[in-house]
């Protein structure tokens, strides 16, 4: 497919992608070649093709889903570099 370059500026429009005319040229061939690799793909037969997520069929461990309240406050805070108030303190950072 073979994009002219009122489409390309169309396009770049409904983009709301300020285009030069300098660069439309190049620009028409770049989103055609594009356009001409998704042809390609739509060629292939998928037909009796399952969907996948990975070529390798692996289940991942599951855990346990427990629900705790984390009562770790203390261990947390530890890593804090300040501490105010049970809270991380951060310098202002806005006016």
């Amino acid at each position: 497919m073979s994009l002219d370059n009122e489409t390309v500026k169309n396009i770049a429009n409904l983009a709301r992608i300020k285009v030069g005319d300098d660069k439309l040229y190049h620009l028409a061939g770049e989103l055609s070649a594009i356009l001409s690799w998704v042809e390609q793909l739509n060629a292939v037969d998928t037909e009796g093709v399952e969907p996948l997520a990975s070529v390798v069929d692996v289940t991942l461990p599951l855990r346990t889903d427990v629900v705790s309240d984390g009562d770790c406050r203390d261990k947390v805070l530890a890593n804090a570099p300040e501490v105010e108030d049970g809270f991380y303190a951060v310098p202002k950072v806005v006016e």
